[in-house]
């Protein structure tokens, strides 16, 4: 696992969410790292604009999840696991970019597919977690980027989403 720089003497330090994966996990959605709202929320994909919920449920023929509890269980329902590839990082806002240049440590991705051994591929939401992704760990299951569900991102593509979430 790399380290970049020392952040654990950084008062302004972020720590990410844990995982969440389930035993029949089969697909594991990598995001970067939680954004302001979803920090605030305390849970995956809280900023209400991001795409992400919706698009699941869609995907699944399933109503729009609006709790936690909801959004764990449509997870759990159709063996997706959720992750960012940062575990920790300074950043103060939510950009992607400024969190690539952001003080951070990455997740040990290796050791979460190492004890699930059901992930069959992983599905990136945006450039970053694919860019990170590749660089820093070598992985013998299927990557795949996709755009990212934010609604900064301009080029969202719903069908690469479906196509990839169903097959």
């Amino acid at each position: 696992m790399k380290k970049l720089n020392n952040i654990s003497q950084n008062k302004n330090n972020f720590k990410g969410f844990e995982p969440l994966i389930y035993e029949d996990s089969e697909i594991l959605i990598l995001g970067s790292f939680p954004s302001v709202k979803s920090r605030e929320n305390n849970f995956y994909y809280g900023n209400p604009r991001n795409r992400f919920w919706k698009i699941l449920a869609a995907a699944f023929s399933e109503d729009m999840p609006k709790t936690i509890i909801e959004k764990q269980e449509l997870c759990r329902k159709h063996k997706i696991a959720l992750w960012d590839i940062y575990i920790a990082s300074d950043l103060k806002g939510s950009s992607d970019v400024a969190l690539f240049k952001s003080n951070s440590i990455l997740s040990d991705i290796p050791s979460l597919l190492k004890s699930h051994k059901n992930i069959k591929k992983i599905l990136c939401n945006g450039a970053l977690a694919y860019n990170t992704l590749i660089k820093y760990f070598q992985i013998d299951i299927p990557i795949v980027k996709l755009n990212s569900t934010s609604p900064a991102c301009v080029n969202f593509n719903e069908q690469d989403w479906f196509n990839n979430l169903i097959s």
